[in-house]
């Protein structure tokens, strides 16, 4: 069993968080909820989703954490505006701990300039920030780079997504 670690925010991409958190459940894997202060509740963009957050970024530090998880949607944009989060990112890049991101899940990476020559696919939008960010940009359903990083694009590809996630934890 591992301790998996999910940033989030408001507006996140609801099916993006469910599905991926849901099969990491059913698998036997702790999933923690991280957000800006313990207890507070964030909702999803399609409203379906209210999450209440385990534990806030001032609490946490990546050690205590065997994976991290990025959802998608609007939530990553306003994660990656608070340095706590973007240095949270970047120590499980460091650290070469897996990391998966779905969707707009990579802003959170781009910011902490650690998806540099790593493969990686995102949601269209934000294919030319990653090329500036010099991630090599593949469009396809997932993208797994160096045993360690999943990405995909949108909640059509959460099949592929949540296998090559549960697959790299599996190691």
């Amino acid at each position: 069993m591992k301790k998996v670690a999910v940033v989030i925010a408001d507006l996140f991409e609801d099916v993006e968080y469910a599905s991926p958190a849901n099969a990491l459940k059913a698998e036997g894997h702790k999933v923690i909820t991280i957000g800006h202060e313990q207890g507070e509740t964030v909702i999803g963009k399609q409203k379906q989703t209210q999450i209440k957050v385990d534990k806030g970024i001032d609490q946490v530090k990546a050690a205590d954490f065997d994976a991290l998880f990025i959802p998608g949607g609007f939530s990553p944009d306003i994660l990656r505006a608070d340095q706590r989060f973007v240095a949270f990112a970047k120590a499980f890049m460091d650290d070469k701990k897996p990391v998966f991101a779905i969707c707009h899940g990579p802003q959170l990476l781009i910011a902490a300039k650690a998806i540099e020559g790593r493969k990686a696919t995102g949601y269209t939008s934000i294919k030319v920030d990653m090329e500036y960010a010099k991630a090599i940009y593949l469009d396809q359903e997932v993208v797994v780079d160096q045993g360690q990083l999943v990405t995909s694009r949108t909640p059509d590809d959460l099949e592929a997504f949540n296998r090559e996630s549960l697959k790299l934890l599996k190691k």
